[in-house]
């Protein structure tokens, strides 16, 4: 009786020192996020940018890929004018007559989407891979290093150009092509901060009292390994729409009913050299401004989970 006691104390004790470093950080830390103009200006603009996503379908004057919304006679009218019936278009048409402003609306739910989606799924898979690589070691561990030196020594752009020809187009296929050529990033930044972390007390302490070792990885190491994690998926949300967007552009991203940005892109280009900007000028804006919002947010959580930062 005294042994078990002993032990639910030396656990508590343990789970005690792992997890209160984790938990009072947080008002702290958003005092110091908060505390930089760039970093508020881009959480600002996220938060703008999620908003107009999630409720394009109310808020736009269009839905631009309904047939019957639209009309060739309206094709290609600048920044400012009308429609056959008086609807305004403040950013101008496309070719097919599309309202640019509502395309934008549409593009951002797609391409956060892709995004987010893929970045998050590639975080979990290389995650998963990287603190597996690091707890076991061994020839396990120095097989999934070499997988990983091999998915990096591709280029991303290659590694997904290489995917989607043979799955096709589609955002799907897409989020899959991106996935597999950045789960690599995760698993090493994941087993190196592990290797780290495996060598302290506390996991010490954790083997020595036989834990489980599922309970070592989710309750004591990773919570531990996060703060990169957090900052490496925050960055690539960015990197995986500016890739999407490169996709779509070169005709091997989303399809024609699926808009993203890099779509609206390029069904301006041929008019570049005719004077018709505003096709790919605006939605270019949105890509810029979307990307530098989550750049900014995720520099600054870089420097504020930076545990040499905080002291």
């Amino acid at each position: 009786m005294d042994s078990k006691l002993a032990d639910n104390t030396a656990l508590a004790g343990l789970s005690a020192d792992v997890e209160a470093p984790l938990q009072p950080r947080l008002g702290p830390a958003l005092k110091r996020y908060f505390s930089s103009p760039a970093a508020l200006f881009g959480a600002i603009g996220l938060v703008v940018i999620v908003c107009i996503a999630i409720f394009a379908p109310w808020i736009s004057p269009q839905d631009p890929y309904d047939l019957n919304q639209l009309d060739i006679l309206d094709s290609r009218l600048p920044p400012g004018s009308e429609s056959m019936t008086g609807v305004p278009y403040y950013l101008g048409t496309d070719g097919q007559g599309r309202d640019i402003l509502s395309g934008i609306m549409y593009g951002l739910r797609t391409s956060l989407l892709v995004g987010i989606a893929s970045a998050l799924t590639a975080a979990f898979l290389g995650t998963s891979v990287g603190l597996l690589a690091a707890y076991v070691g061994g020839r396990l561990e120095s097989l999934i290093m070499r997988l990983v030196d091999l998915q990096l020594s591709f280029p991303t752009i290659l590694m997904a150009l290489m995917i989607l020809a043979i799955l096709g187009n589609g955002v799907m296929n897409v989020i899959i092509a991106i996935i597999i050529a950045e789960w690599a990033t995760y698993a090493r930044t994941a087993r190196g901060t592990a290797l780290v972390e495996r060598e302290k007390e506390f996991i010490e302490a954790a083997r020595c009292l036989r834990l489980p070792a599922r309970r070592i990885l989710l309750r004591h190491l990773l919570p531990n390994c996060l703060a990169p994690i957090i900052v490496i998926a925050t960055m690539q949300v960015a990197r995986a729409i500016g890739l999407e967007a490169t996709l779509s552009f070169l005709g091997l991203g989303a399809s024609v009913t699926e808009p993203s940005l890099g779509m609206l892109i390029s069904n301006g280009y041929q008019y570049l050299l005719s004077g018709l900007y505003w096709i790919s000028f605006f939605p270019g804006i949105a890509l810029l401004i979307t990307i530098i919002s989550i750049n900014l947010v995720g520099d600054r959580l870089r420097d504020v989970l930076n545990p040499r930062n905080a002291r």
